[in-house]
């Protein structure tokens, strides 16, 4: 059973940057897919980003290319995503999303995760 904790929401001003950081507990990282994902208020949730097991390979939405990017330390047992040149259409609660199991590739799909996080907001705005 694992656990994950986001953190690191908050109000940014368009072009600024955020860092989430996502908290796994119940299983080493090493053993772990995980990803991003978004919900915009009447909107359904979309996969931002997620990584493979050791970190070798990543995928981002189109929407977030070249502004997003994930990382894990697996000592720590820490993802995160680093946001940059926010947009207010970035906005929405983010959730760190996990599954069990070694991947060689990733999925931005959420049915195919079975732990979530409870979310963090992320507002950009002037």
């Amino acid at each position: 059973q694992l656990e994950l904790v986001e953190s690191g929401g908050g109000l940014v001003q368009p072009g600024g940057s955020l860092r989430l950081s996502c908290g796994v507990s119940g299983s080493t990282l090493d053993y772990v897919t995980v990803g991003w994902f978004r919900q915009a208020p009447g909107k359904e949730r979309e996969g931002v980003s997620c990584m493979n097991t050791v970190g070798s390979m990543a995928s981002y939405a189109d929407s977030v290319l070249g502004r997003f990017t994930i990382s894990r330390d697996n000592a720590r047992n820490t993802v995160t995503l680093q946001m940059n040149s926010l947009k207010p259409e970035d906005t929405g609660v983010y959730y760190c999303a996990a599954r069990s199991g070694r991947t060689a590739g990733c999925t931005k799909v959420n049915s195919w995760y079975n732990y979530w996080g409870q979310g963090t907001q992320v507002t950009v705005s002037s």
